[in-house]
């Protein structure tokens, strides 16, 4: 499946179907982040219900701390 990912093509695994799916492939499961799919924002619990199809906008936006 291809989706657009913070304004990039990539090619998900099939097995990669849901959001939350694609925050534990990337390793996002345990940050804070705000995601976007399709221009909507999506709730944290509505991440596994929220399904990713082929062509899909996913916008992904994580905090990195530093000083």
């Amino acid at each position: 499946m291809n989706i657009k990912l913070n304004g990039e093509m990539v090619e998900l695994s099939n097995e990669i179907k849901n959001i939350q799916q694609l925050l534990v492939f990337y390793k996002l499961e345990d940050r804070l982040v705000i995601v976007e799919h399709n221009r909507d924002i999506i709730l944290k619990d509505q991440y596994e219900s929220k399904e990713i199809q082929n062509g899909d906008e996913i916008e992904l936006v994580h905090f990195v701390g530093g000083g």
